[in-house]
């Protein structure tokens, strides 16, 4: 008997895979059904009066675009673009421009590293460009050294075997263009194991004072419980 009322029942049912594509899907489908009906209709005056309303009930579905900018303005965009700028009446703000608003943004540049030494970072090249500032003297001299010690550190981070200071001054010369050599200088850099040792001891307490702050945190909620 059921499947005798079902072969005579004319079920209309619509799927969404034979839907027509929603442009702005945060409309809703009933919002472009209303535009595409605004599009056929013969009078301008029609059209633009259903197209008003359209763009009164748009911003009662986004309120927060209230506090927008040109709020009325999005939105008339909006509904020109979902009739995919086939709408044809004045809107108050112009019909904006197909072009523009599909046209794709120019794309982005990869950064790129100012040598191929990745694992002194980023900072160094910047460490070197105020040290070459600077004027001839202590001061100056004093920063040089400091960036080879840094930079020599970064190497043993980077390579947990020794480095001789001659490889470190070859590549500041390289960083700096020619205008930082140390390679004839009798001078030479902080050792090996001190530079390794305070990275280590670095580690060491921040490990050491984030085990402080994790016991500290249990006896707290410990602590609580207990007053409970």
């Amino acid at each position: 008997m059921q499947i005798q009322i079902l072969d005579t029942m004319n079920l209309d049912l619509e799927y969404n895979s034979e839907r027509s594509l929603m442009i702005i899907p945060e409309y809703g489908r009933h919002i472009q059904k209303l535009v595409n009906h605004c599009i056929d209709l013969e009078s301008e005056e029609e059209r633009k009066k259903m197209a008003n309303a359209i763009v009164d009930v748009m911003g009662n579905l986004q309120p927060h675009l209230r506090d927008v900018p040109d709020f009325k303005h999005k939105l008339w965009d909006q509904i020109f673009i979902m009739s995919d700028f086939k709408l044809n009446i004045e809107s108050p703000f112009g019909t904006p421009n197909q072009e523009e608003l599909q046209a794709k943004p120019e794309p982005l540049a990869y950064p790129k590293l100012a040598s191929k030494y990745r694992f002194y970072g980023h900072n160094i090249q910047t460490m070197i460009k105020v040290a070459l500032s600077w004027d001839d003297g202590e001061l100056r001299t004093a920063l040089i050294f400091n960036i080879a010690n840094h930079m020599k550190k970064c190497y043993l981070n980077w390579n947990k075997d020794t480095v001789d200071d001659a490889v470190i001054f070859d590549h500041l010369r390289e960083l700096s263009n020619g205008e930082i050599d140390l390679t004839k200088t009798n001078e030479t850099l902080a050792e090996s194991k001190i530079l390794l040792k305070k990275s280590t001891n670095g580690r060491g307490q921040q490990k050491h004072q984030n085990n402080r702050n994790k016991n500290s945190n249990k006896n707290h909620r410990n602590h609580k419980n207990k007053q409970k």
